[in-house]
Formats: C-alpha cells, structure tokens, sequence
C-alpha cells in the first residue's frame, strides 16, 4: 500500500467506517516539485500534509505505515509523533528503536509488524528492557500479503509458516508479557484476508482484528491511478506472482511486460537519487524499485508493477469503501454458526472486531 496507493483520500475513508485508516510512509514525497534533490524534506513535508488532510475529512483513527527499511524511517516516526498521529505501524525490519521518539506527551500508539513469535519476543524484551515499554498492539503478518514479504523464497509456500500457524505461537508470546506486566496487548491477523468470513476465521484464532491492503486498492477513495486498479480486475490467478525486488525481499506483485522483461534478463536503467531502502544493492540492480513503483501508482504499467497479495485476482469491480465494509460486514455476519464451535464461542464474544486498512 507504500507508494502513495494509501494516502490521506483511503485513509479518512476507512477510518470515516470505523475502522483504522493508514497512510502508508513508503514514497510519500513523490508528487512534491523536490523529490529527487530534496529527499527527505519532501517526504516530511508530503507526510505533514497527509496527515493534516486526512484529519481535515475525517474523526476516526488514522494510523501511519513506517518500514525500518526506509533510511529516513526516523523521520517519519518523529513527524508522524509530532502530528499526533494515532498509531504508527512499522515492519519490514525490527523496529526495535521505535519507543525512543516518544516524549512523555506523546499520545501515538505503537504496534510492530511482526512474522514470526521469535520476533515478537526479539521487540517485547528490547523495548521493555531499553524503554520499560510493551507494544500496545502487535500485527503478525502471513506469507500471502502484498508487497515486500518477511519470509524467505521457501518459507511462502510453506504450510510451516502459514498465518494460521503463526497466529498462535504469536499469541503465546504477547499473553506472556501481557499477564506478567499487567497490559493488554491485542493481536491484529494480517495477510490473504479477503472477505468477512476470513475475519471471522481469524477471530476465531484469538485475534482482536485484521490489517486489509489488498482489497481497498480497488475502492473509489483509493489514493492509486485508476489503471493501477484495473490491473487488479484484470488479474488472473497464474498472474500474482513472487519477484525478486532490489531490497533483497522477495514480494508479490501482479505479472506485467515489465515484470516479463526484468525476468529475462532486460535491464532496466535508472540512477538512484533517493538511496530510500538501506537494503537496495541499487548498484547492481537491474531496475529501480521505488521509480517503478511510482510509475505504476500513476498508471504507467509499461514502466512499473502493481504489488498486489494473493487474493487479488478475485476482485471484479471498484467500489466505495463504505460498500466494502459493508459486504465484510454482511459477510461476516453470513457465517453459519455451524461451522465450528470455536468460531461460533469467538463471533459471539467478539461482535465488533478491529479492522485496519
């Protein structure tokens, strides 16, 4: 959702319907006049003024997505703090510094993007022991998310490492720390969740909610061209498909000529004037990842990709967010009770579940 897919236009409207609307930190300066030869200023200036905006339409809760593989993820941590920004979300890496741009008037919320239980305990000891400071939530990450992965080319389609898998062994750690310091630290499902029975599911695990990309790329209020969403409805199932992208992740994106052409062996020129991910071996790169996904966010597919999770051939159509969490909702709802005891205990001691968009 980095690269200006969710801005302040995606997320005032999902927090406007009640769940947590986030704006993603990745590339937010790339329609300011100085990206290339004011960098960092840019992206402080673009992420103020997002933030603003999406205050200025909306009440809800607005979130803030950081990745630690950015070279100015302190920045955007310490302007998303000053802004008061509700809650700052932060994978793709440890975050394992991110208490420390706190102040003690600080209201921000801080939740790590985890993938695995060791990671968990890895940030709940650091930040307890360098900042006396649990996560006030933590989201565990499945293998079947869009964009960058936190799991290795053999680990994606292992069942070993599955979201249902991860949920638990996750959840083991966090009521660990929470029953031993006394705090409440709920657990958001994230990666392949497509439809409210998937939530429900999830529920059922023991999570307090979901995080959502992929299916509000194809929403009216989202912030990307309408030919980026087009690739989506477009999309076919052999067309979603795991890249080898320049910060030395694997990610899942929609197959494209470009993505075709990379694979062959087409090199793709390009100078770096942002050096954005401190993992980039843009020296040796055969394409830059931050220019193709710019271009893709502006509709220009012949020069980028669209990332895209698992799920995203399924979608058909573009719609309002206000309908999309409608049908989730509904479908939540449709569940038969039937279908496991467990999932029926969950949904009726959970009649309102957080969502994260």
């Amino acid at each position: 959702m980095g690269v200006a897919i969710s801005l302040s236009g995606l997320a005032s409207a999902v927090a406007n319907a009640g769940g947590i609307g986030v704006i993603a930190a990745a590339g937010i300066g790339m329609n300011e006049p100085d990206f290339k030869s004011n960098f960092l200023q840019a992206n402080k200036r673009a992420l103020r003024h997002e933030i603003r905006m999406a205050r200025s339409l909306s009440d809800g809760v607005i979130g803030l997505n950081v990745m630690m593989a950015h070279t100015n993820h302190a920045d955007f941590f310490s302007t998303g703090i000053e802004e008061e920004i509700d809650i700052i979300f932060s994978g793709a890496g440890l975050p394992l510094t991110l208490p420390s741009y706190l102040n003690g008037n600080s209201r921000t919320k801080l939740v790590p993007i985890v993938s695995s239980a060791r990671a968990t305990q890895v940030i709940c000891k650091r930040w307890l022991n360098k900042y006396d400071y649990l996560p006030d939530a933590v989201v565990v990450e499945g293998p079947l998310a869009g964009g960058h992965l936190g799991f290795s080319q053999d680990q994606i389609f292992d069942p070993a490492f599955a979201l249902e898998k991860l949920i638990p062994e996750v959840l083991e750690v966090v009521d660990s720390f929470g029953s031993r310091y006394g705090k409440k630290i709920p657990v958001i499902a994230a990666g392949g969740i497509y439809t409210g029975h998937d939530i429900r599911t999830k529920i059922a695990l023991g999570v307090d909610g979901v995080q959502m990309g992929t299916r509000f790329v194809a929403t009216h209020e989202c912030d990307a061209d309408l030919k980026f969403k087009q690739a989506y409805i477009n999309a076919q199932p052999q067309d979603i498909v795991i890249i080898n992208s320049p910060v030395g992740m694997p990610g899942r994106a929609v197959r494209n000529e470009y993505i075709d052409d990379v694979r062959s062996g087409v090199k793709k020129p390009f100078n770096c004037p942002y050096h954005c991910i401190s993992t980039c071996d843009y020296a040796s790169a055969p394409y830059c990842i931050a220019q193709a996904l710019m271009a893709a966010q502006r509709g220009r597919l012949n020069s980028g990709f669209a990332f895209a999770g698992a799920n995203a051939y399924r979608i058909t159509e573009i719609i309002s967010v206000a309908e999309l969490f409608a049908q989730l909702v509904a479908e939540y709802a449709d569940v038969p009770l039937e279908t496991s005891p467990a999932l029926d205990s969950a949904c009726r001691q959970t009649d309102n579940p957080t969502l994260s968009a």
